[in-house]
């Protein structure tokens, strides 16, 4: 795998499902599909990753911390199973060996986290409490906060639109479900934006809907990633 991926935060990234490209991983049977990457094996990343049934990783520890969303199936390790809908986050210092019995597919982004953020989280799909929009047919799961670093779920009824915005500190969006769409295209469930700061868009929907995963104002952030580089992993 490059240790080199999207890694100019200036520019905007649309990967669709049909562009993903899959790489197997260190453990057998688990597969991943590259977003974002900057480093080797150690690497401040952004990933789909798809452990296939009855896959596990060795016993490893988080020194820039991991977030996880499970997309499909049942993710689990050594503190529980956790099933699709649940959004974890194991900051660094944490440590375990995950596996999955029956398979699941997960987003995970690894050395993203702020200095000072040691929250450790675990929203199961029952503990979800979903807030009203800031227009008709928007709803809002927000899942974690931290020094102006804002990630939630948002679910758009059909045929909603949003009021053109400006993202200050970028925006990153990956289509859970449905279809996302803007002026500038259409995403089908499994595509994957990255906006630069400052950039502006007016997002809708049409017949179908469309349930994202959004996270803003972490392009330009100081991260504990920024500390890695390919020349020194």
């Amino acid at each position: 795998m490059s240790a080199e991926m999207n890694t100019d935060l200036n520019q905007r990234i649309v990967q669709t499902p049909e562009q993903a490209l899959w790489y197997e991983s260190p453990a057998n049977d688990i597969h991943r599909r590259p977003l974002d990457r900057t480093g080797a094996e150690v690497a401040k990343a952004t990933s789909i990753v798809r452990y296939l049934p009855g896959s596990q990783f060795a016993s490893h520890q988080h020194g820039g911390g991991e977030e996880i969303l499970v997309l499909e199936g049942t993710f689990s390790d050594e503190h529980g199973d956790y099933p699709v809908g649940t959004y974890l986050r194991n900051p660094p210092g944490t440590s375990h060996a995950p596996f999955s019995k029956e398979g699941c597919l997960l987003l995970v982004k690894l050395w993203q986290f702020s200095e000072g953020d040691t929250e450790q989280l675990c929203i199961r799909p029952e503990q979800q409490h979903w807030q009203p929009g800031l227009v008709p047919g928007l709803q809002v799961l927000p899942l974690h906060q931290f020094d102006g670093i804002n990630t939630a779920l948002v679910r758009w009824a059909p045929n909603t639109r949003f009021q053109p915005h400006v993202h200050a500190g970028g925006e990153e969006i990956y289509v859970l479900e449905g279809l996302f769409q803007d002026e500038f295209g259409s995403y089908p469930k499994g595509s994957w934006l990255r906006s630069p700061r400052w950039s502006k868009h007016q997002p809708f929907t049409g017949s179908e809907g469309a349930l994202i995963y959004v996270k803003v104002g972490h392009l330009g952030a100081e991260l504990l990633g920024d500390q890695l580089s390919s020349q020194n992993l």
